[in-house]
């Protein structure tokens, strides 16, 4: 089963970039995308024999996600079933028979960490709630957690630490995520390798120069982390200024 995960900063935009050459050369089972900044009926997707769910933010042009899966899901469910969650279209949930899939676009602590309070209350939040999916079957976590984990995930930690996506606040918190029962795939196959990143900034031609980080992932359940056959970062990818990133898994 192959699944991508793509931070594609605006589907509308994404979409006049190439998007749905990738989406079908990829030809993923599941293909998720964060923050496709945009309402129902804005845009169209070529997704013949996909499935396709959304999930938007009540702000228009803002955050948002989706799930185009080949195989319909048992259920899907948008948001955490928590109010102070669930306005900014963050989070799909969609259950097959042996797992679940949860796409996720975290939230960003934005300048001088001013939504770090509110990040560090989602965080706990998120955590108790693929905590409570992986009691029940085995949970595949996909998306944009803004977070640079270690400092091989990102070409500048010095000059980064205490930055929003590098505070050790949320470092702390993707310990904790891990520690609760998730393994990281990248670095399952791959724990000493540096200089891969999924997103760069568009400022300061820091794509051409590759100093970038890595925020965006695939987690598993640490009892299917052996069904790991791939994970992959898409760099040469275009059209946003995430990159895709995909896992390859036996379940």
């Amino acid at each position: 089963m192959r699944l991508i995960s793509w931070n594609v900063n605006g589907l509308r935009a994404c979409l006049g970039k190439g998007f749905q050459d990738v989406f079908h050369a990829q030809d993923a089972d599941i293909f998720c995308l964060q923050e496709t900044k945009m309402q129902p009926g804005q845009a169209q997707v070529d997704c013949e024999g996909y499935e396709e769910y959304w999930y938007s933010a009540e702000k228009k042009g803002y955050s948002g996600t989706a799930v185009f899966t080949k195989k319909k899901p048992l259920h899907v469910i948008c948001g955490m079933g928590m109010d102070a969650h669930d306005h900014e279209g963050r989070l799909i949930t969609a259950e097959y028979e042996n797992f679940y899939l949860v796409t996720c676009y975290t939230p960003n602590s934005q300048n001088e960490l001013k939504r770090l309070d509110y990040r560090m209350q989602w965080e706990d939040d998120f955590r108790d709630y693929v905590n409570k999916l992986d009691a029940r079957k085995p949970v595949i976590i996909c998306g944009d957690l803004n977070v640079a984990h270690e400092e091989i995930d990102l070409k500048n930690p010095k000059t980064n630490r205490g930055n929003a996506g590098f505070s050790d606040e949320e470092r702390a918190k993707m310990t904790e995520l891990l520690d609760s029962g998730f393994t990281d795939s990248f670095r399952y196959l791959y724990p000493d390798v540096t200089g891969v990143y999924s997103w760069w900034s568009y400022r300061f031609k820091a794509r051409q120069n590759n100093a970038g980080w890595r925020i965006d992932y695939f987690l598993v359940s640490n009892r299917i982390a052996d069904k790991i056959q791939k994970a992959e970062i898409l760099t040469d990818i275009m059209g946003s200024d995430h990159c895709p990133v995909a896992l390859e898994i036996d379940l």
